[in-house]
């Protein structure tokens, strides 16, 4: 999916602090001690915003231009900045067939860590795909047994 970039405002804090705020995403903050470390630190809250923002409402909202966003009378502004990040994967349902005992672990598991059936799912799948980039081992050896 293609990046989407959002203005951010950068100020100056009271404390010698600097902030990075995102207009269309109340609460998306970056702060660090020099421009540069908020800077950098805004990406990491855009894309967290963003997909706190799907998963409530489904949708993105169109990027504020520059020129329509108000800044506050206390705002001891610095600059603009775009800053992108990859909207999140929508998510697609799909039915899985696995042992009732599989399952009730699974959902111990989740509970337990504080996600869902399907974010452990998706975090598992994606740390066997990563770390197995060649494959599972004994697993497509095995499956290649079965096709022949």
């Amino acid at each position: 999916m293609k990046q989407r970039f959002y203005p951010a405002v950068l100020e100056r804090e009271d404390n010698g602090l600097f902030g990075l705020w995102f207009p269309d995403f109340p609460g998306a903050v970056a702060a660090g001690r020099s421009q540069e470390e908020a800077m950098a630190k805004g990406h990491d809250v855009l894309s967290a915003a963003l997909q706190d923002h799907v998963e409530k409402t489904g949708a993105l909202p169109a990027p504020t231009p520059v020129e329509a966003i108000a800044l506050p009378v206390d705002c001891d502004f610095v600059s603009f900045l775009a800053v992108g990040a990859t909207p999140p994967d929508p998510s697609e349902r799909v039915n899985v067939y696995l042992p009732k005992s599989l399952i009730e672990r699974v959902d111990r598991a989740a509970a337990n860590w504080g996600m869902t059936r399907s974010s452990l799912f998706g975090l598992a799948v994606t740390q066997l795909l990563t770390t197995f980039t060649g494959g599972v081992p004994g697993v497509t050896a095995a499956a290649r047994a079965r096709r022949r």
